[in-house]
């Protein structure tokens, strides 16, 4: 990270949320279900399917984690109503994993066994390291005992080789990202093409062990990669999809789609969007610093 990505991150949390919430418009679909679900409709439209992420975590109090379990019942019977292509993603600290991990498995339980009734699905996302073990073991618990559940692998873990011996021997289903939480080196891999290298090979472990992959990136290199294993492995489109983040790379994904691959944009909405954009931007120096040079009253950058 250059000096001035530096400063970008560290400047961030000094921007006033009005100008973070009109960048954020890129990133989050709304604050409510309706505007989420208009999103999946325009997206549907042009050929990607989606995944729909309530916003919120590290939740302490159960009646807000009971309250995003009923959100989630909702969308599902929304999504079956309005015929959208769409599955959900869950984070299991907004769901309760801090106050009780059984808790909290039975709300990914009840998520679950609704989406099952609608012949959909869930995908567990990964949060940062002190979740991980719980993480795994709800996902198969529960995978074990319905069957419609996925989880997420952050290639720059090292522990990744373990965790894919791991795995349900049938239907495991795993979304495949390079990572985002700050994470201590002994744990996680830190060089930029190093993260490259073990996201490929990671990739090719999962496809050689038959796992249906979500390859989520854009990072055209890691496409390039991943379509030449996909070509190499003779995979099927029905084996794989490519994800990416909604407000991220257009281009890229039409180009992806127009391939006739499948594509699935991850849409998050809900009040919590603050933690979330600030995530992304700290990301992305290249659109956050439009939003500090804003705050100084400077014309963008081109």
């Amino acid at each position: 990270m250059d000096l001035f990505s530096r400063f970008i991150v560290t400047t961030l949390p000094l921007v006033p949320r009005a100008l973070v919430g009109h960048v954020a418009q890129r990133y989050v679909a709304g604050d409510n279900r309706e505007e989420a679900l208009d999103v999946v409709r325009r997206l549907n439209g042009e050929g990607a399917m989606a995944t729909l992420d309530l916003l919120g975590e590290e939740v302490a109090e159960r009646p807000k984690a009971e309250a995003a379990v009923e959100e989630y019942l909702g969308l599902f019977r929304d999504i079956d109503c309005s015929r959208l292509d769409a599955n959900v993603s869950i984070k299991l600290t907004l769901l309760g994993l801090k106050i009780d991990e059984g808790f909290c498995r039975d709300n990914v339980r009840r998520i679950a066994e609704t989406a099952g009734e609608f012949g959909n699905f869930v995908r567990i996302d990964m949060e940062d390291s002190s979740c991980t073990d719980p993480t795994l073991r709800i996902y198969r618990s529960l995978q074990a005992e319905l069957g419609n559940l996925g989880v997420v692998f952050q290639a720059y873990m090292r522990r990744l080789g373990e965790d894919m011996a791991a795995l349900p021997p049938e239907g495991a289903n795993v979304r495949l990202c390079k990572g985002i939480y700050i994470e201590p080196r002994k744990i996680a891999w830190k060089g930029f093409e190093t993260v490259r290298a073990n996201f490929v090979a990671v990739l090719e472990g999962l496809i050689r062990r038959g796992v249906y992959v979500g390859i989520a990136t854009h990072d055209e290199f890691l496409v390039c990669e991943a379509e030449r294993l996909i070509e190499s492995y003779g995979l099927s489109r029905d084996r794989y999809e490519f994800q990416m983040l909604l407000g991220v790379d257009r281009e890229l994904r039409t180009v992806l789609i127009d391939r006739g691959h499948r594509m699935r944009v991850y849409v998050p909405y809900g009040a919590d969007w603050y933690p979330y954009s600030v995530r992304r931007l700290r990301e992305n120096p290249a659109v956050a610093k439009h939003v500090i040079r804003a705050m100084f009253g400077l014309r963008p950058t081109r």
